[in-house]
């Protein structure tokens, strides 16, 4: 594997035959993803979560070092998740194993996308950026 220099990682995750009574509890789901953030080793800055009439709910968990965003639909089982963090300290995958646990998934799929990749930063910026400025994830 090559290993590149990255701003961050982004994982995509998608939540399948999860308990649909928790995904439709806006409190429960709010507290469950700044609990994710504190796992993940982020800290939380701020967080939004509306519910959708008859059902569903839609969140958000800034975090200094970038989001957690979640949308679901009980009426599927269903919740998609996108777990975004920069810096070397943040473990994106330990909150995704604590939402796996507390959705109640039966099944998952995820993709984790390197974000912010330098060598494409520096070449579409002509030179402009301090390379030792930086703060990077190496992947």
């Amino acid at each position: 594997m090559i290993k590149s220099e990255q701003l961050g990682r982004h994982i995509l995750v998608e939540y399948y035959n999860c308990d649909n009574k928790v995904l439709n509890n806006a409190k429960l789901i709010e507290g469950y993803m700044i609990e994710a953030a504190k796992i993940a080793k982020a800290t939380v800055v701020e967080s939004v979560f509306h519910t959708f009439n008859p059902w569903g709910v839609s969140g958000a968990v800034i975090i200094e070092e970038s989001h957690l965003t979640i949308h679901t639909w009980p009426e599927y089982s269903y919740a998609a998740v996108d777990l975004f963090t920069c810096g070397t300290m943040i473990d994106p995958w330990a909150a995704f194993e604590y939402l796996e646990e507390k959705l109640k998934a039966e099944k998952t799929d995820s993709t984790e996308i390197s974000r912010g990749i330098v060598d494409r930063i520096l070449r579409n910026n002509k030179g402009r950026l301090e390379v030792s400025k930086l703060k990077t994830y190496g992947g």
